[in-house]
């Protein structure tokens, strides 16, 4: 069987299964869905089995047609690259970047960072994905983001990124928060876990990476944290604490929103940190619009990593 000339066929595929009909994906494609069925059968003729599930609706992929699929979107994406970084190189194009990060980033030290990189490269087409650790890393694999604002620690051995090309950028110590007036807002030294070991405490859920970790430096000072409530939004987590339900330790991009009556205290050593990293793939081309990036956020000022949180989302 021989696929490689089977590419677009596999890209229609790839679009029928996205949208679940092949009107949809005529539509989405610019083809009429007669020439969607007919992409579909001559692809099923060289695979020599059904792809999809004609009779269902939305459609359904067969085995066959899932296999594909994952593998197509794989192929479709580097070929599009592929195109991106000859345009650029013959001088078509200005350039395009697929940025993704994950959301404390994009609601802190991003947005400033992005508008300076487009006031110095205005001619580059910049997109952003909103989206969590492990999907960015394999978002950057499979060839859909050109670059990706990461973390990790070594509590998390499944944040931990495959063969990727990293820039530390900084790093993010977790910090107390507190309600107002709590007896730990006294005093001017630092406050370490183990004095909170006490308190009840407001945490995330058990796949929430920040609690995760979270949880692994509180064992390591030899305690577990009890836990009364949870969430996974920051704001939510700070809203608990405000109305004094207990106490929190967050990492430090997500501390203190606005208007939020609670007290931030750093803490001592140890104290639980994320990893802050910028990461590409290692053998993608470095266009001149993904190391202008990389140049715009590792020349971030000190303390630019600190700023305060502007929404809620977990990550």
């Amino acid at each position: 069987m021989e696929l490689i000339g089977q590419t677009r066929r596999l890209a229609v595929l790839a679009e029928v299964a996205d949208r679940g009909s092949f009107s949809a994906a005529a539509a989405a494609l610019g083809m009429t869905q007669s020439a969607v069925s007919q992409h579909i059968s001559a692809l099923e003729r060289a695979v020599g089995a059904s792809v999809v599930d004609r009779t269902s609706r939305p459609v359904q992929l067969t085995e066959a047609g899932v296999i594909l699929v994952r593998h197509a979107r794989a192929v479709v994406a580097r070929l599009d690259v592929a195109e991106q970084e000859l345009a650029v190189a013959a001088g078509r194009r200005g350039g395009r970047l697929r940025l993704g990060a994950f959301p404390t980033a994009l609601a802190t030290f991003l947005p400033p960072v992005l508008a300076r990189f487009q006031r110095k490269h205005p001619t580059v087409r910049l997109t952003v994905v909103d989206d969590h650790v492990p999907r960015l890393q394999k978002r950057l694999v499979d060839g859909e983001l050109d670059l990706a604002v990461t973390y990790d620690h070594d509590a998390m051995p499944d944040l931990a990124p495959p063969d990727l090309q990293r820039v530390h950028l900084f790093d993010d110590p977790f910090r107390a928060v507190l309600p107002r007036g709590h007896r730990l807002t006294k005093g001017a030294g630092l406050l370490g876990l183990v004095d909170l070991a006490d308190e009840t405490w407001v945490g995330g859920s058990a796949q929430s990476a920040w609690f995760r970790i979270l949880r692994h430096a509180c064992r390591e000072a030899g305690f577990e944290p009890r836990v009364a409530l949870t969430s996974d939004d920051y704001i939510g987590v700070q809203a608990f604490v405000a109305a004094n339900l207990g106490v929190a330790v967050v990492p430090g991009l997500a501390t203190a929103p606005a208007g939020l009556r609670v007290t931030v205290r750093e803490l001592r050593a140890p104290v639980p940190v994320r990893r802050i990293w910028v990461a590409r793939e290692n053998d993608a081309y470095p266009s001149p619009a993904v190391q202008a990036m990389v140049d715009t956020l590792t020349s971030l000022p000190p303390g630019a990593g600190r700023p305060r949180l502007r929404s809620g989302a977990a990550g």
